[in-house]
């Protein structure tokens, strides 16, 4: 099992970043937390003693995204999901429900009109929390190709939403 701070970064980064991005839905902040996290280990006297250094980088990473949505919560730009149903329903008015609804199925739609590329590049790049390069890689395209198809699917998504 590999233990230095190099090879752990080589083998694991995607994994541990995609763990990091699950948890805050920001990419700037989970590549934060990742590097943290690596800094963390490096700086730790048991990290040489460690059985499994991969699982205790899984571990610093969950407490940092733990803490993250901690500080968001207290800020108030994030509400847990288990909060989810303590939040007053009657504080949305049936008009917005309604037209958030629509909105979404404009969206659904739109996606649908993609070319697949188009959609996959997308949907990996905002959802997944993939960048350019990976997504390059996963749908044999270049990086330059990726930006074009995402700019597309904003502009054609953004078009088919009309003015917000």
């Amino acid at each position: 099992m590999p233990r230095d701070l190099e090879t752990l970064f080589r083998l694991h980064h995607r994994e541990l970043r995609h763990m990091a991005y699950g948890g805050v839905r920001c990419s700037a902040t989970a590549e934060d937390i990742l590097q943290d996290a690596f800094l963390r280990y490096a700086g730790s006297a048991s990290a040489a003693s460690v059985a499994n250094p991969y699982a205790f980088l899984c571990r610093i990473v969950a407490n940092l995204v733990r803490d993250e949505r901690r500080v968001r919560r207290n800020r108030g730009h994030l509400l847990p999901l288990e909060d989810a149903e303590a939040c007053p329903a009657a504080e949305i008015s049936q008009e917005r429900r309604l037209a958030d609804r629509q909105a979404l199925a404009i969206l659904v739609a739109a996606l649908h009109e993609l070319p697949h590329d188009c959609r996959r590049a997308l949907l990996l790049n905002r959802l997944d929390g993939f960048t350019h390069a990976e997504i390059g890689q996963r749908l044999g395209i270049s990086t330059s190709m990726v930006t074009k198809h995402i700019i597309r699917a904003l502009r054609h998504c953004q078009r088919r939403l009309g003015p917000v």
